[in-house]
């Protein structure tokens, strides 16, 4: 009898998580990912795979260019006097992603450093988006939420309660500046 109540409560829970998974997918417009072969992956020679996969990463990881946000598979082929479908090829083959998710790993991995750095505290999400590469907030939650299973608002939250002496320190930071703030006002008001 206990087993058949554990194995109910498993089933009501688990139908409340794949509900909530949907209206977050839904939300974030999130789309399952489905393999897709593709011929001219094999037209690319191993050697030649492995000499554009250090390029590729020296000109999106090395130079940033995942930060710039029209920075297209185009523009990488380009840069390396090659075509999309080899670049196309090389991600997916040696990333396992196509050029557009493997771009944003490396904003969302830039993404969440900023938001555990006290310096950019005072950065909205939006701002945050901008700077990493996304051209919107909503591309931006999605992708983040695609790859860490949380929203970068929970995540840095998650992070301050974790940090508890981080938050103690933003708190202060920000009483600091609003006495400072107010005390310019008081002086502007004074003066006129």
């Amino acid at each position: 009898m206990l087993y058949f109540k554990y194995f109910q409560y498993f089933c009501i829970v688990k139908k409340v998580f794949v509900s909530l998974n949907k209206f977050i997918m839904a939300k974030y417009n999130i789309t399952e990912k489905k393999e897709k072969k593709a011929a001219y992956r094999m037209l690319v020679s191993a050697p030649l795979m492995d000499e554009l996969k250090e390029k590729i990463l020296d000109i999106i990881l090395i130079q940033k260019k995942f930060k710039d946000k029209n920075y297209s598979a185009k523009r990488l082929a380009e840069d390396l006097g090659t075509n999309t479908r080899y670049v196309s090829a090389v991600v997916n083959v040696k990333f396992h992603m196509n050029y557009t998710s493997f771009v944003n790993k490396y904003r969302i991995d830039e993404a969440m450093a900023m938001l555990m750095d006290q310096r950019y505290e005072d950065l909205s999400m939006e701002e945050i988006a901008d700077l990493v590469g996304f051209s919107n907030r909503q591309s931006f939650y999605a992708s983040f939420y695609r790859i860490t299973g949380t929203t970068p608002r929970d995540f840095k939250k998650t992070h301050y309660e974790q940090h508890p002496e981080l938050m103690e320190k933003s708190k202060k930071k920000k009483k600091e500046k609003r006495a400072a703030a107010a005390k310019l006002k008081k002086q502007a008001h004074e003066d006129s």
